[in-house]
C-alpha cells in the first residue's frame, strides 16, 4: 500500500548546501492500495519543524517570500539531524506497513530539500527511497492533456484546486496541496 504524505519547505536559497532549509512540514495525505484511493477526513496529521540554518549564505528574496526570521532561527531553530530524524519517526508512525510516497507541487523543488536533508542528516537516511514521490504538477498535464509549462498551480483547473489559500506557511502549503492531490488522484469534481 502506498501512504501519501503531502510536503512543503521553505528555504533562504535554491539549493540545499550552500543555502539552508528553514522549515518544512509533512502531511498525510492518504492511501492507495491498487485499488482505492482513501483522502484523509481532515488533514489533522502534521509534523512541522522550523530548523536551524546550515550555511551563513542566504537569499534575501526567499526570506522575503517565507517570513521566517533566519536570525532567530540561528538560535531556536530544530539541529537538522534531529528534526529529520524525528520526521523519519513520524512518517514511520503513519505508514505502519504501507510504502511511504512524498507528494509536492511542484515535486522538484520539494523533493530535492527534502532528500538531501534526510540523507545528509537523518541517521536512517529517506524514509521515501531514493524516488517514490508523487508530482502534482506532472499529474495536472496528464489529467488536462496540457503541457507541463501550462501546469502551475496558477493555472490550476478550479475541479482541482482547493479552497485553502496559499500561505508560504509549510504546513498551510502542505495541507492545500494535500486537498489539490485528493482531487486529482479522484478525478475532480465540476
Amino acid at each position: 500500500m502506498d501512504v501519501f504524505f503531502s510536503a512543503d519547505v521553505e528555504t533562504d536559497g535554491a539549493i540545499p548546501g550552500p543555502y539552508s532549509m528553514l522549515s518544512f512540514a509533512l502531511v498525510y495525505a492518504g492511501t492507495y492500495d491498487g485499488n482505492t484511493f482513501i483522502r484523509p477526513d481532515e488533514y489533522t496529521r502534521t509534523f512541522y519543524r522550523e530548523l536551524k540554518p546550515i550555511s551563513e549564505d542566504f537569499d534575501p528574496e526567499a526570506l522575503a517570500i517565507n517570513g521566517l526570521d533566519r536570525a532567530q532561527l540561528t538560535v531556536d531553530g530544530v539541529s537538522p539531524d534531529q528534526a529529520m530524524d524525528e520526521a523519519f519517526d513520524w512518517i514511520q508512525q503513519f505508514s505502519g506497513t504501507g510504502k511511504p510516497v512524498l507528494v509536492a507541487y511542484p515535486l522538484s523543488f520539494d523533493w530535492t530539500w527534502l532528500y538531501w536533508y534526510f540523507v545528509r542528516f537523518s541517521k536512517r537516511g529517506s524514509p521515501f527511497g531514493h524516488s517514490r514521490c508523487f508530482d502534482l504538477k506532472t499529474a495536472v498535464a496528464v489529467k488536462t492533456g496540457r503541457t507541463i509549462s501550462s501546469s502551475s498551480r496558477a493555472k490550476l483547473p478550479v475541479r482541482f484546486a482547493s479552497d485553502r489559500p496559499h500561505t508560504h506557511h509549510a504546513v498551510d502549503d502542505a495541507i492545500e496541496q494535500a486537498e489539490i492531490f485528493a482531487n486529482i488522484y479522484e478525478g475532480g469534481t465540476e
